[in-house]
């Protein structure tokens, strides 16, 4: 569909007259300009849902995502709108998916049993914990820790979006955030935003090496699980649940700096 707006001006001249305008219809402009977006986004996010789960549910969810991103989106960063709203996009469907909530209350006991396990483990070890120390010592056989997993991972909303996050609603840090400078919050916010993703990214480098290439390309390349699984020759349910157990660390590293910061 033919953009009017874009006919006789450019898309940069639309984002810096929108930045201090908000003119509606600049964002009606943009809205139909990235409505593919949404779609695409939705529909790598649907490949790895239960089939419960309804793709035009997900397209409605993300156009949340894509609202959110043309109010926030700076253009004097260096980095794309397009990159930008991907991660926003994404990110308001896990937000609605979570507040569904389908998971049973057992599968979210053994995800938080689980979490807690890796905290205490690679906290005393300062290193990752294999799969049969987590094992070990939650008092399970690794065949019994590998079902749960399995169970955790193909019935869990986990994602890097609740990876980042400190303190109050207001000071949530996602992937996107980190693009942007945080203007409306108070030095002590800034500072432990910035300890935050400083942290994240050194948690991220000391990831198994499975799990951190599941991370870049799911994140970064925007390949579905079943791709990840053809690019490291194993199966979608393992890439599911390497991508799971790398969430689950990524967590416990920020419970650990968040009680430092306390």
């Amino acid at each position: 569909m033919t953009n009017p707006l874009l006919e006789t001006r450019t898309e940069e001249e639309l984002w810096t007259d929108y930045r201090g305008s908000k003119d509606p219809a600049i964002r009606e402009a943009f809205i139909r300009q990235y409505a593919p977006l949404v779609k695409y986004v939705a529909g790598k996010v649907a490949a790895n849902m239960p089939h419960s789960v309804e793709f035009d549910d997900l397209v409605g969810f993300g156009v949340f995502g894509l609202i959110d991103a043309i109010d926030k989106f700076d253009p004097d960063k260096n980095v794309k709108f397009k990159t930008y709203a991907v991660t926003r996009i994404r990110g308001a469907i896990f937000d609605e998916l979570r507040s569904i909530d389908w998971v049973p209350r057992s599968v979210r006991q053994k995800t938080r049993e689980i979490e807690e396990a890796i905290v205490e483990l690679e906290s005393r070890l300062c290193r990752p914990a294999s799969d049969s120390e987590i094992a070990s010592s939650m008092g399970v056989s690794e065949d019994e820790f590998a079902r749960t997993m399995l169970k955790i991972s193909s019935t869990s909303v986990l994602s890097l979006n609740d990876v980042w996050y400190s303190g109050d609603e207001a000071d949530k840090v996602s992937i996107g955030d980190s693009i942007e400078s945080p203007t409306s919050m108070n030095p002590d916010s800034t500072v432990e935003r910035d300890e935050i993703k400083r942290v994240i990214v050194q948690a991220i480098q000391e990831l198994p090496d499975k799990e951190k290439k599941v991370l870049v390309l799911y994140y970064y390349e925007d390949l579905t699980l079943k791709e990840i699984g053809q690019v490291l020759e194993v199966t979608e349910s393992r890439v599911s649940q390497l991508h799971t157990k790398a969430i689950l660390r990524l967590r416990g590293k920020l419970t650990n700096v968040r009680k430092g910061i306390a």
